[in-house]
């Protein structure tokens, strides 16, 4: 094994050791000592990645097995690293942000009980991402999948003794479920008809591949293996309609909401498909379906996030719709674009995570927009980077989001592919509805009356929802009535372990989208990662068009899409800073589409009544007619009856007299005597 991927190893290797030790040692190793060695093996990964993208760079790359687990036939099962620009894009993200949340967290979990377990489990996470980025083949990536799904499982129901946190849990668990259905299903096709699971292997064979059928459908079997692989980025990704699981799992920790909305699962998916590109280039109808769920994401959960009155539900209604995002480029075939928005994402949507949870811990607790107002004064440092922030969301000229977000829709705007039409109307209308969310969260949380201090009925309302998860004490004997500020009582910034995470991750909000766009998107970052079909070059014709990071932002201050962004800012600032009364006059005339949108589509609803309904209408069948009437009524209980019933009638041949016995016996030489003649 060379130094270099010794390398490789150390990168996962790292963030599980300090998995353990704090999970295993942490009573005797302490909160300083879990957390020391939780946040070195982030920083040691990280580092490491700094190191092996510079490798990549000078144009080392490495696709090897390093442990083969079992073989089935001609099918090997590995352990095995492919690493590649786009890996190394993904490993830098992925332990970046993950050691800024290391490092808020000694801030924000300080008073928590489960504080070393905490810390277990983030760097845990982080381990099973990394493996899930790093895989060459299908076993593994499925490994690091559902490794995720379980660490995310146990992160989102941290606090255990909540029924709302164990509910949200749960439904994550339930949902992904119906994704990984799917997920698996592609990769049984991939193993029964490639005959490998390794990425490479698989690719080679993509040819032969797309003129097969599934056999007994006459279905194209590349279209069947994408939208499978596709279902499973659905419920990763949380795409319309799996996306349900996502603002539930608010219920955990703001820390693990920030790693798991920002840089880590929920970017899985987009991941995968971006690596697939190979097989998808192959199916315009499976880039079809990726295109038009994408969009709908992208507009619909954005309309969610205007009525959300709890600042971490805005936050995650708006990183679904970043999502969808996201899946409309993949759909166009523009898989740079939408790694490049995944990268400039996690930072800006981390840092929002991360100054909500700041504004959460300076608000003690209470996470009602209605009941904050003014904190600039009282926080600056949140407040300034949540400003920044905020207006990279949007799309603001010169910061990262802007040249990520506008990519996409340039792209969708010049995609033939079937549904992009529709996709291009939901992105662009989805940059007002953007701006507008993202600002109405900023007026009403920073400027504006101060609302807090004071006895008023929003207190406590959140919290029948579920939504009071953010106190540093995960068990049932909080008062919860003490959520928010007494009477008169201020504001406070929050400590440097806080803050220090949250100006680190302000500086790539606003730097790294200038600097990086040309070599990811147009200087050849992704070649031979990347595949783009001939009829699907839209980001060729980009290129032509593109003149350097400075001319692009300087010609999006004339675009539609940026008079739509300031549009949505001034509406905001008008409703909620000029006249308050008017959002209430419109929520009061509208009010079936408020009411739609207040109960999310009804999708909660729709799945309670028809899939968990069914699935108790099965379990009563079930236990009436399988477990009642088959198993005890007929198997046990019968076949006790039916012994009583044989003894009975044997009852009737032991009487006592001879004269019967001999009769019997006569009775039955002749029916033997009459059987052995009629055979004869």
């Amino acid at each position: 094994m060379t130094e270099m991927q010794k390398l490789y190893l150390l990168v996962p290797l790292a963030p599980l050791f300090g998995a353990i030790v704090a999970g295993l040692f942490g009573k005797v190793v302490g909160r300083a000592g879990a957390h020391s060695v939780t946040i070195l093996g982030v920083a040691v990964s990280f580092l490491a990645s700094i190191v092996i993208f510079q490798d990549v760079q000078a144009g080392n790359v490495f696709n090897g097995t390093l442990y083969t687990w079992a073989t089935s036939g001609s099918l090997t099962l590995e352990v095995g690293f492919l690493i590649d620009s786009l890996t190394v894009m993904m490993m830098l993200v992925v332990t970046f942000v993950s050691l800024m949340v290391h490092i808020y967290t000694i801030g924000y979990m300080s008073e928590d009980p489960g504080y070393q377990r905490f810390f277990s489990y983030i760097s845990l996470f982080t381990f099973s991402m990394l493996m899930l980025v790093m895989s060459n083949n299908f076993l593994q990536l499925f490994f690091g999948w559902e490794a995720v799904g379980l660490v995310s499982y146990l992160l989102i129901g941290f606090w255990y003794t909540r029924p709302t946190a164990i509910f949200a849990n749960m439904k994550a668990f339930l949902v992904n479920r119906v994704g990984d259905f799917g997920f698996l299903l592609g990769i049984g096709l991939v193993a029964a008809f490639a005959g490998t699971l390794n990425y490479a292997e698989v690719f080679a064979k993509a040819g032969e591949l797309a003129g097969m059928t599934v056999p007994a459908t006459g279905w194209p079997l590349i279209t069947a293996i994408c939208i499978g692989l596709f279902i499973g980025a659905m419920g990763k990704s949380a795409q319309v309609p799996l996306h349900v699981w996502l603002p539930d799992s608010m219920e955990g920790p703001t820390p693990i909401s920030a790693l798991i909305h920002a840089a880590t699962m929920v970017t899985a998916g987009i991941f995968m498909v971006a690596r697939m590109s190979p097989l998808f280039e192959l199916s315009e109808a499976a880039l079809s379906f990726v295109l038009v769920i994408g969009a709908t994401t992208a507009l619909f959960m954005g309309f969610l996030g205007i009525v959300q009155n709890d600042i971490k539900r805005v936050v995650a209604y708006s990183t679904l719709s970043q999502l969808g995002y996201m899946t409309v480029a993949l759909g166009v075939s523009a898989y740079s674009a939408a790694v490049f928005h995944l990268m400039t994402h996690a930072f800006f949507k981390a840092l929002l995570f991360l100054g909500a949870g700041s504004v959460i811990i300076g608000m003690h607790h209470d996470q009602d927009m209605r009941n904050m107002g003014g904190l600039w004064k009282y926080m600056p440092i949140t407040w300034l980077t949540s400003l920044l922030g905020s207006l990279a969301l949007i799309g603001f000229p010169f910061l990262s989001g802007f040249y990520s977000k506008d990519m996409i829709i340039e792209a969708v705007k010049l995609s033939h592919i079937p549904g992009a039409g529709y996709a291009y109307f939901c992105v662009i209308v989805g940059v007002f509805v953007t701006a507008f969310y993202s600002f109405r969260m900023y007026f009403l949380v920073f400027h504006g009356e101060e609302r807090f201090g004071k006895e008023v009925e929003h207190h406590g309302h959140e919290h029948a929802h579920g939504d009071h998860a953010d106190d540093h004490h995960g068990d049932d004997h909080d008062d919860h009535a003490h959520h928010g500020l007494a009477p008169g009582q201020k504001p406070h910034e929050s400590p440097w372990v806080v803050t220090l995470p949250l100006v680190l991750l302000a500086i790539p909000s606003v730097i790294v989208g200038f600097f990086t766009i040309e070599p990811m998107l147009f200087g050849g970052f992704f070649d031979k990662v990347i595949h783009i079909g001939e009829n699907h070059g839209v980001l060729k014709e980009l290129a032509e068009e593109f003149h350097g990071a400075y001319g692009m932002a300087i010609h999006g201050l004339m675009t539609l899409p940026f008079a739509l962004a300031m549009s949505g800012v001034a509406l905001a600032w008008f409703f909620y800073m000029v006249a308050p009364s008017i959002p209430a006059a419109i929520m009061r005339t509208f009010k079936p589409i408020h009411t739609l949108l207040e109960n999310k589509y009804y999708f909660d609803r729709f799945n309670e009544i028809v899939f968990a309904g069914g699935a108790r209408l099965l379990g009563r069948g079930l236990w009436k007619i399988g477990d009642q009437a088959v198993i005890d009524g007929m198997v046990v209980n019968g076949s006790a009856k039916f012994v009583g019933l044989i003894a009975q009638l044997s009852r009737l041949f032991q009487s006592g007299h001879i004269y019967q016995y001999a009769f019997s016996m006569i009775f039955g030489v002749v029916i033997l005597l009459t059987f052995w003649f009629n055979r004869g």
